[in-house]
């Protein structure tokens, strides 16, 4: 494990002639319920493995996230390192359960070590989506109680994808999770097919370059993970379990503190969680992780639509299915690159795609498909209450596939650039680009233009 660990610190040395920083991460616990939040710092640690991004854009002009931090040089009160993100608490925040009860998170901020005492600052997207200030803290790294401890790697580090120097790739980690010490061969063959199905989709099959992918597996005393609706609880190395939310598909996990633990012994800026598990599942946050399930039929779908989420701050553009979230009480523009609620041509986020002479809001069969999907979803119920073999699932969503495919590829927009009703969990009020994409339905249609541009937008921020 040792010699694991040198190889992977000698990936980094002597870019650009000059040594890699080292990696910071500031740890703090987010509380709250619906109406309010609060932070506390909870420590400041720096990983095993020098900062992997470029120096040349540390600061992020995305504009994504829920959330941002800001590094601050004290001496000069400039911004050194930037990024946006999302979280698991500023998902629950908009559930039920946030209205009644109050609930902590362990979070992480990543940066590459200053030079000097910086202030990190928190800020959250109020109602004109602007960014203001919630939280900030000082951080001084010459700090006695900076804990600069280095652990043992708990698995061997796999270079999946090689294509250069972390700090001038994108560094995606596949990480295991649920797989015993036999299993540590079947990871492998996961991971490496989960490589191939990404390089295969558009955007990513051009950018392949710009890639290494990583793998890690810590070796789990039980196969697969927790699924608490079925009875069903494991000790897994990274806590990913089903029943997020009290969503049946939805896999997190809460506990922050092992993952960033187990995932700071690979470099990464994208991190996603392959479960061992055939049951239908998976999740994504922009900018934590993805998680996907690695053994279900649906596990090529679930990745790439997943992973769109936590890579470019994608948006669900479904709107007919089961969700725990509670709609909001008026409509505001989304941060979300790839869903509007201004419809307008001369307004709309994704005007320079227009196709010519398209109707806005753009006309489809939103009525058919919404009685389809309802009869779908009330099926999908009465499945999972009778807890029936997840074979009768997959067939049933194979029957909603089939129909999708027929239905929207007969659209007469299908596949051009407009504004389309249904979004974002709402019948109503919210906007996606095209009839169809992999962010709106299982039928195996690539990313639209609209996502394909998100998503070469981020990688450019990692690697021009």
């Amino acid at each position: 494990m040792k010699h694991t660990l040198a190889w992977a610190a000698a990936l980094f040395t002597m870019v650009a002639g000059l040594p890699a920083a080292a990696t910071m991460r500031l740890d703090y616990f987010h509380t709250g319920n619906a109406a309010h939040e609060i932070f506390s710092l909870d420590g400041i640690s720096v990983e095993p493995l020098p900062w992997p991004g470029r120096a040349a854009r540390n600061v992020d002009d995305s504009n994504l996230g829920k959330y941002l931090f800001e590094v601050l040089d004290r001496r000069t009160n400039r911004v050194i390192y930037s990024r946006g993100f999302a979280s698991i608490f500023g998902e629950w925040e908009t559930t039920d359960e946030a209205k009644a009860v109050h609930r902590t998170f362990h979070e992480s901020l990543r940066f590459p070590e200053p030079e000097g005492e910086v202030q990190v600052v928190l800020k959250k997207r109020g109602e004109s989506n602007a960014f203001r200030e919630i939280w900030s803290v000082l951080v001084d790294p010459a700090d006695m109680f900076v804990d600069r401890s280095r652990g043992t790697p708990p698995a061997t580090l796999l270079p999946l994808e090689k294509n250069g120097p972390p700090a001038e790739k994108v560094d995606l980690l596949i990480l295991g999770d649920g797989f015993t010490a036999a299993e540590s061969g079947k990871f492998e063959k996961d991971a490496r097919r989960l490589v191939e199905l990404l390089f295969a989709v558009s955007p990513f099959r051009e950018r392949r370059h710009d890639f290494n992918v990583w793998g890690l597996c810590p070796s789990s005393a039980e196969s697969g993970i927790s699924r608490p609706s079925t009875g069903i609880y494991r000790q897994s190395p990274a806590g990913a379990t089903y029943d997020a939310f009290g969503s049946e598909r939805y896999v997190l996990t809460f506990d922050n503190r092992s993952f960033r633990r187990i995932a700071s012994f690979a470099p990464y800026e994208f991190v996603e969680i392959l479960v061992n598990s055939r049951t239908y599942g998976g999740g994504g946050i922009f900018g934590l992780y993805a998680t996907v399930a690695a053994d279900s039929h649906w596990s090529p779908y679930i990745f790439i639509h997943e992973f769109g989420h936590h890579f470019a701050g994608l948006a669900d553009e479904y709107y007919t299915s089961d969700v725990a979230y509670v709609a909001p009480l008026r409509l505001q523009e989304p941060w979300e690159p790839n869903v509007t609620a201004e419809p307008q041509r001369d307004r709309l986020k994704w005007k320079e795609l227009l196709t010519a002479d398209i109707p806005l809001p753009t006309p489809w069969g939103k009525e058919a498909f919404e009685i389809y999907s309802r009869e779908i979803q009330q099926k999908r119920r009465e499945l999972r209450a009778m807890r029936r073999p997840e074979e009768e699932m997959d067939a049933l969503f194979r029957r909603e596939q089939e129909h999708e495919s027929r239905l929207l590829g007969s659209e007469k927009y299908a596949g051009r650039t407009g504004a389309f009703e249904g979004a974002m969990y709402q019948a109503k009020g919210y906007f996606r680009s095209e009839a169809d994409c992999i962010m709106f339905t299982r039928d195996p249609v690539p990313f639209c233009r609209v996502c394909r541009k998100a998503i070469d937008r981020v990688i450019d921020l990692y690697t021009r």
